[in-house]
């Protein structure tokens, strides 16, 4: 299928989203991915290839497929299982944005995936001051405190900024990150789309965050700040413009990419949840992802190589 046709898919569907779109592939080529977009008559799938040892994969479908609501994947996931087998991949994954209706295929629910379960949205239909009127108190007041503090944010055009930032971050709170080439790649095939905003004190960058503008869809994607800097609340300005600016684009959400499941106790996104909570919003829960078993011995041994990794 053609990017072209494949596009025209995706704008006609109501859970068209990044990851299911032509930019999201070039970025996965950037990154030495193998891709491809089968379509059928009701439905596409934008599928990745992710190297495993011994010449094994695995295939996944990112936020995807996309389908007419109702209609059975049957025939599409004939059409990815076929390509899995010929590129010697052990499952499938999928990670979709609604229930799945299949008949000849065993779906398997998986937690191995790094597309949130839930999510936090704002809805751009509002006004900037009818948006402001839905955050927490404490959401509006920490903007104020870092305009006073004279917090400014600008555009970055590199991510040096940010990704000496994002290594205090990961540092500091326990999380992963990828290469500093990861981010440039990325930043690079999304082009106009994409944004690095950088909030700075006297000209020293304190807080900066790589946001994805896709209409009808505004992303906060990566966040990063220097605690030495948390009492200037630097991180609530830079959220605060990257909206307006998706505003500006005509988006009609603002999806804050993840937040801990209502209830769940001890979570590793108990923090980042308190602050994207302060700007109020609507939860969104997502369909647990799926995987599709096509070598049952070798995922059997593939999740043991995982757990003794850890």
């Amino acid at each position: 299928m053609s990017e072209t046709e494949f596009l025209k898919f995706w704008q006609k569907n109501p859970h068209r989203n990044l990851w299911q779109h032509p930019l999201w592939e070039g970025f996965q080529q950037a990154l030495g991915r193998k891709t491809w977009v089968l379509k059928t008559e009701h439905s596409s799938a934008l599928v990745v290839r992710h190297p495993l040892p011994l010449g094994l994969s695995w295939l996944e479908i990112p936020r995807g497929p996309l389908f007419e609501r109702g209609k059975l994947l049957d025939k599409l996931l004939g059409e990815v299982v076929a390509l899995a087998k010929k590129e010697k991949a052990i499952f499938i994954r999928m990670s979709p944005l609604e229930e799945l209706k299949v008949k000849n295929y065993e779906l398997r629910v998986t937690h191995h995936d790094h597309h949130p379960e839930t999510t936090l949205v704002l809805d751009l239909n509002l006004s900037e001051e009818e948006l402001l009127a839905q955050m927490k108190q404490k959401g509006r007041y920490n903007i104020k405190v870092a305009e006073k503090n004279g917090v400014t944010i600008r555009q970055n055009e590199g991510v040096d900024a940010f990704y000496d930032l994002l290594k205090k971050t990961t540092g500091r709170d326990g999380f992963s990150s990828h290469p500093k080439a990861y981010y440039q790649k990325m930043l690079q095939a999304l082009g106009s789309h994409a944004q690095l905003l950088v909030a700075g004190k006297d000209g020293k960058p304190i807080a900066a965050g790589i946001f994805v503008y896709l209409n009808p869809i505004g992303t906060y994607y990566y966040g990063a700040s220097d605690h030495e800097y948390r009492n200037l609340m630097a991180p609530y300005l830079l959220q605060w413009e990257a909206i307006k600016e998706a505003k500006r684009r005509g988006c009609k959400t603002y999806d804050f990419l993840g937040i801990a499941p209502e209830n769940a106790k001890n979570h590793a996104w108990a923090g980042v949840t308190e602050f994207k909570k302060k700007f109020g919003g609507t939860v969104v829960d997502y369909p647990q992802a799926k995987e599709l078993v096509v070598r049952p011995c070798w995922v059997w041994i593939y999740r043991i190589y995982k757990r003794l990794r850890g």
